[in-house]
């Protein structure tokens, strides 16, 4: 799919229809390989009419082709004041939902449509258990979830719901600067009324291998008392939903490339003493607990993560490195992209066939670019 002008958009067999992705923007839906092989329903809506012939070649091209591609949404240049629900697909026969794309305008707008999809996924779970079960990771993330402060959501969130936790943390007080904990507080916690209680931090005042074993012991206790769900294919804790970022070198939470955490499977929470990243003390939920959620975003910018974002992402053949992050593959949840253009600028062209490789197949998988 070409980024601007228009163009051709393809599934792996060479199948498109004309998109017009320069002039308007385009947000695409398909199904994942759930054992169907259609669409049952595709329905859109949109603010401006102009639009409405672009969203009927969309959805007929989805309802026809769908079935070759993983769930994909990707969201091209746009006008700014193009703002509205393009496309929306309903699966039936039980297939999980798939969330229309919002057209939004500039990377500003990626902290938006983080927001609502925060939100969105809170206000879901809260209506079905009562909470919402979320953890965070440190660096760039917590800016980024920064709308979530302001207005609507600080008045619309039902935060007293909220359980929070930590998908890795660093073995250091809870007042360094290197806390994602402290990062957490300073730029979200302290600023909504979340519950004290409902915040599950580590203990900051033993080893790692005890800080690991400890916040393993916390969340054993809460996937008892079902805060917490759990996975009905394996023992697994089941997040509503994990956020992660991702480093230049591919890493997720504190699991790096080639470092022995990443085989773990055996418990939900490792530690390690040798990050090749500083501090070199950490603990991290394993690739088990992160692929037993029921959804994960990745949230991606900047141009040094492109090639990361790249291996991650497009079919790249076997003699290429497999990064950590192309390793995040939910079993029965939702996996969500967030990137801006610099951090997608090395994808290879936006082409669906790109998308359509063997690791990602089997998953529900949804990818939005801002830019």
């Amino acid at each position: 799919m070409e980024a601007a002008g228009g163009g051709v958009l393809r599934d792996s067999r060479g199948l498109g229809c004309w998109g017009s992705a320069g002039k308007l923007g385009i947000a695409l839906s398909c199904t994942p390989s759930y054992g169907r092989s259609s669409m049952d329903s595709c329905s859109y809506s949109t603010e401006l009419a102009n639009q409405r012939e672009e969203a009927n070649k969309v959805a007929d091209f989805l309802a026809h082709y769908g079935h070759s591609m993983p769930l994909v949404r990707v969201l091209l240049q746009h006008p700014p004041a193009s703002v509205g629900r393009l496309l929306q697909c309903d699966i039936k026969h039980g297939n999980p939902p798939v969330a229309a794309a919002k057209i939004d305008g500039f990377i500003a707008e990626l902290r938006t449509e983080l927001a609502d999809y925060i939100a969105e996924l809170s206000e879901a779970a809260v209506k079905e258990r009562g909470v919402f079960a979320i953890a965070l990771s440190g660096g760039s993330l917590i800016d980024l979830m920064g709308k979530l402060c302001e207005a609507p959501y600080d008045k619309t969130v039902d935060w007293a719901k909220w359980y929070i936790f930590w998908a890795d943390e660093r073995v250091v007080a809870k007042t360094h600067s290197d806390s994602n904990y402290k990062l957490a507080k300073d730029g979200l916690l302290s600023k909504v009324p979340i519950v004290p209680s409902h915040v599950h931090s580590i203990n900051d005042s033993v080893s790692a291998e005890e800080a690991a074993d400890d916040y393993m012991f916390v969340v054993r206790q809460l996937v008892k008392t079902r805060m917490v769900s759990v996975s009905d294919i394996s023992d697994c804790p089941k997040f509503d939903l994990i956020l992660l970022g991702m480093g230049p070198d591919g890493h997720i939470a504190s699991l790096f490339p080639n470092h022995s955490a990443l085989d773990e499977t055996d418990e939900w929470v490792t530690f390690i003493i040798d990050s090749p990243k500083p501090p070199p003390e950490r603990i991290t939920f394993t690739l088990p607990v992160i692929n037993s959620a029921s959804n994960v975003a990745m949230v991606v910018t900047g141009e040094s993560k492109a090639e990361a974002v790249h291996l991650a992402i497009d079919n790249i053949g076997h003699d290429r490195p497999l990064l950590p992050a192309r390793l995040v593959q939910p079993t029965k949840g939702k996996l969500v992209w967030f990137l801006d253009k610099l951090a997608a600028s090395e994808l290879d062209g936006l082409q669906f066939s790109e998308f359509n490789s063997p690791d990602m197949e089997d998953q529900n998988v949804s990818i939005s670019i801002f830019a």
